[in-house]
């Protein structure tokens, strides 16, 4: 097994400001009895904590950090208040990717929404059942593309925390999130749902933002709505739903692909990404070949048709697929430490609804000794610094 690369040495060697980074994590909220349901006042336990554009999902955000320490922090203060919150209100959160529910699922009232359920139709449907995880990483200048084309080629490490299978009670891979999101739910407009190829430059990506928008104005205007109208809620960047962005308006790469999972899980996740991602602004980026590779002074990706097949088994399989894991480890992942919760629930039988009740219930105990473990281990990596980041710095556009 390949040794995993060394973040905290990545860090020390860059001679500039720390980069900074930031995490969305969306939770289902649950009743007493494992009901999917609103989340009420638990919008108000702490800073950060946000509605989706469904009913029964709440999003967790932590301000732009610039170590891991900084992050695990933020985010395990933050989702304790909730936490603590939610047990005074007879609720909880859980940590799936799916919800392991039957039926619909319930829209806020929201036009952002009502356009996006009208372009896509009954595909719509897909997205509701969708919890996931949003990494960000600041952008350096000059170096952008090396950072945007290196977290394509990491995509896989999606596997490291895939953690639900099902659509409903059918499972449909390891991980069932991103199969729903890329494969089923932007069927009809693949530019915006799937993974983009790596880029050359700023203006080539800019291009494929602008083809997007027009597709989608396209058809939202075949489904009867007005241009203008659709126009007026939807900027360019904001109709590509693709797992990995180049944020212009918040200067950050975007990593759209996690499922939501343990919070320690994520806070390793992330502290690996934005590693390797920063170590790409300071050795040599190249694609070359089939395999890929991060060394003390290069980072080779696989060229791109190589790299679809290494993510096609990561959604598929998950870390049950050898060559996920080997390309994982050479890519500088520590993938013995990742115990995704997907490969749990690929053991048990398809639910009926009181076992997925049971099931969420299950999960959403799990949380709160996650944090306590997590707030006891030993520090991952990286530098302590001062944060004085507005608390809106980062922010993504819904879905």
């Amino acid at each position: 097994m390949a040794a995993p690369f060394d973040t905290e040495t990545a860090s020390s060697a860059n001679d500039g400001e720390p980069v900074r980074r930031s995490v969305e994590v969306e939770y289902w909220v649950i009743d007493e009895r494992g009901r999917l349901t609103e989340p009420g006042d638990l919008l108000e336990a702490s800073p950060g904590v946000e509605r989706e554009f469904v009913a029964p999902l709440l999003e967790i955000k932590t301000t732009p950090c610039e170590s891991t320490d900084e992050l695990r922090d933020e985010l395990f203060g933050r989702l304790g208040r909730v936490l603590r919150r939610a047990e005074d209100r007879g609720k909880r959160l859980v940590p799936l990717g799916t919800p392991i529910h039957f039926g619909s699922i319930e829209d806020r009232p929201n036009e952002r929404t009502r356009i996006q359920d009208r372009v896509l139709g009954e595909n719509f449907e897909y997205v509701r059942h969708c919890a996931g995880t949003h990494i960000h990483i600041e952008q350096q200048p000059g170096r952008e593309i090396d950072q945007l084309n290196a977290l394509v080629a990491l995509d896989p490490a999606l596997a490291l925390v895939n953690s639900s299978p099902y659509f409903g009670r059918t499972k449909l891979a390891a991980g069932a999130r991103s199969q729903l999101y890329r494969r089923l739910a932007y069927a009809a407009l693949p530019h915006q749902g799937e993974l983009w190829p790596y880029v050359p430059h700023r203006e080539a990506w800019a291009r494929r933002v602008d083809r997007c928008y027009e597709e989608f104005l396209t058809e939202a205007v075949i489904s009867g709505l007005d241009r203008h109208i659709v126009e007026s809620y939807f900027e360019p960047e904001g109709t590509a739903w693709t797992p990995i962005k180049l944020r212009d308006r918040f200067s950050t790469v975007e990593w759209r692909s996690p499922d939501t999972a343990l919070p320690s899980q994520v806070v390793r996740l992330a502290d690996e990404i934005a590693g390797i991602v920063e170590h790409a602004t300071h050795v040599d980026v190249r694609i070359e070949g089939e395999t890929g590779r991060v060394t003390d002074d290069s980072i080779v990706l696989p060229e791109f048709e190589a790299l679809k097949s290494y993510v096609d088994a990561a959604i598929r399989d998950g870390l049950s697929s050898g060559t996920v894991r080997s390309y994982l480890e050479r890519m500088g992942f520590d993938v013995a430490a990742y115990d995704p919760l997907s490969h749990e629930l690929l053991a048990t039988a398809e639910p009926t609804s009181s076992e997925a009740r049971a099931l969420r219930t299950q999960y959403a105990e799990r949380l709160e000794p996650d944090l306590s473990r997590g707030a006891r281990s030993t520090p991952i990596g990286g530098r302590e610094h001062s944060n004085n980041i507005d608390e809106n710095s980062y922010r993504s556009n819904s879905r």
